[in-house]
C-alpha cells in the first residue's frame, strides 16, 4: 500500500496549472522509480493472469499511453501495481505539440481536456529511456520475476508529416521500438494532430494495417520473435465506421480459418470531441480530447459493437472513464479483456489500480 495517501497529495497538484502539475508528477516519478522512496506510490500486484494476443498479462489492469510520452517512468508507474504500462505517443522526430495553455481540467464532471499534439522528445531519446529502465534491464539479465508487468508502446506520426505519408513515420517508429515491446499501439484517433483520424477510413486503413503488417514479418524474423500489434481509434465512430474498423482488422487479424492470429488488437477508445457532457462547464470549449467520466459510456459502446463484429477471441483493451472499480468491471462487461486507465490515476489516485484489479478478479 501507498505510504502516503494521495488524498493528501490532489489538492497541492490540482492547485497547479495542470500541465505543471503533470510534469512534477512525472519527474517525482522518475526521480524516485529506482529508489526506496518509490513506496509513497506504490503497491504490491494483484495477480490476476490473463493471455491475450499471445501474452500474458499478470493482471488486467493497464496505464494508458499519453501520460508518460518520453518512456521516463517505466518502472515507477509498475510500482502502482499495473498489470501493463503502456508509453508514448512517440513520432520519429521530437516535437514541441501545440501552444500553451493546452490542458483543462473539469472538475465538477471528472474530466480532462487536453490538445497536448503529440508533444516529445523523438523516437531516439524514447528508445533511450526505455532501455534504461529497470524492467528492460532485468530482462537483459535474465532475472525477470515470474509474471512481468508487459510493456506496450504507442507510435505516432509527426505533425509536420503530410497525411499522405502518415505510413512512413509508423513504419519508422515500428522499427524502432519493435525490439523492446511487449506490443505495439498504432495512435490513429488523437484529435490534436491533423487530418490524423481520417486514418481510420476504409482505404486508408487497409493500406495502413497492410503496410505495416508486411513490414512486421520481416521485423519478426529480423528479431526472432512475433510481436502483436494494437490499433487505437476514436469514440467519435459511428455504427458503420466502426464496421468498417472492424472489417478491416479482421483481414489481418485472423486466419485463413477465421481464428484469432494473434496478430492485431484494438484499443478502445482514445478521446472524445463531443461537449454534451460538460456544456456550460468553466473550460468545455476548449479545443482537443475530453477524457475522463464522461467517455465511460461512450467507450463502452464502441466497445460493445467491436465485440459483436470481431467475435469474441479479438483482443480488446477497453480504455476511457475509469473512474471507480466499477467503471474498470463495466469494460469487462462490454467485451473488453483488459482495461487502462488514465484520468482516474489524476483525480483517484494510484489507489484506483488495486481496487479496479482487485475487483475485476473477484467478478470475473
Amino acid at each position: 500500500m501507498a505510504l502516503v495517501p494521495y488524498a493528501l497529495t490532489r489538492p497541492f497538484l490540482f492547485s497547479l496549472d495542470p500541465e505543471t502539475a503533470h510534469e512534477l508528477t512525472l519527474h517525482s516519478l522518475a526521480s524516485t522509480q529506482g529508489s526506496a522512496l518509490k513506496w509513497a506510490y506504490g503497491s504490491t500486484r494483484v495477480n490476476d493472469p490473463v493471455v491475450l494476443a499471445g501474452l500474458t498479462f499478470p493482471n488486467r489492469v493497464g496505464m494508458a499511453a499519453g501520460l508518460d510520452k518520453n518512456a521516463r517512468c517505466i518502472d515507477g508507474l509498475g510500482a502502482m501495481g499495473f498489470g501493463f504500462v503502456e508509453v508514448g505517443t512517440v513520432t520519429p522526430l521530437a516535437q514541441p505539440g501545440n501552444p500553451k495553455p493546452r490542458m483543462f481540467r473539469l472538475p465538477r464532471a471528472h474530466a480532462l481536456i487536453n490538445r497536448l499534439g503529440f508533444n516529445n522528445d523523438g523516437l531516439a531519446a524514447f528508445i533511450a529511456n526505455v532501455k534504461q529502465s529497470r524492467l528492460y534491464q532485468q530482462r537483459q539479465s535474465g532475472k525477470l520475476e515470474a509474471s512481468p508487468m508487459l510493456l506496450g508502446l504507442n507510435i505516432g506520426k509527426n505533425a509536420a508529416t503530410p497525411i499522405e505519408r502518415a505510413t512512413d513515420d509508423y513504419l519508422s517508429c515500428l522499427d524502432g521500438v519493435y525490439p523492446y515491446a511487449d506490443y505495439v499501439t498504432v495512435n490513429i484517433s488523437s484529435p490534436n494532430t491533423k487530418n490524423l483520424r481520417s486514418l481510420q477510413s476504409d482505404e486508408a486503413l487497409d493500406g495502413l494495417l497492410g503496410a505495416i503488417s508486411e513490414r512486421r514479418e520481416g521485423l519478426a524474423q529480423q528479431h526472432g520473435k512475433h510481436i502483436p500489434i494494437f490499433l487505437k481509434i476514436a469514440p467519435d465512430l459511428d455504427a458503420d465506421q466502426i464496421k468498417v474498423i472492424a472489417e478491416t482488422l479482421k483481414r489481418y487479424g485472423l486466419d485463413t480459418a477465421g481464428r484469432v492470429n494473434n496478430a492485431w488488437g484494438v484499443v478502445a477508445t482514445n478521446t472524445t470531441l463531443n461537449r454534451e457532457a460538460v456544456k456550460g462547464q468553466t473550460h468545455a470549449d476548449e479545443a482537443g480530447g475530453l477524457s475522463g467520466a464522461p467517455v465511460l459510456a461512450m467507450s463502452n459502446q464502441v466497445i460493445s459493437q467491436l465485440r459483436a463484429a470481431l467475435g469474441p477471441q479479438f483482443p480488446i483493451i477497453g480504455v476511457g472513464g475509469i473512474m471507480r472499480a466499477e467503471d474498470a468491471v463495466s469494460k469487462i462487461r462490454a467485451g473488453a479483456d483488459v482495461v487502462q486507465i488514465y484520468t482516474g490515476l489524476i483525480y483517484r489516485g494510484p489507489g484506483l489500480v488495486k481496487q479496479a484489479a482487485s475487483l475485476i478478479k473477484k467478478t470475473f
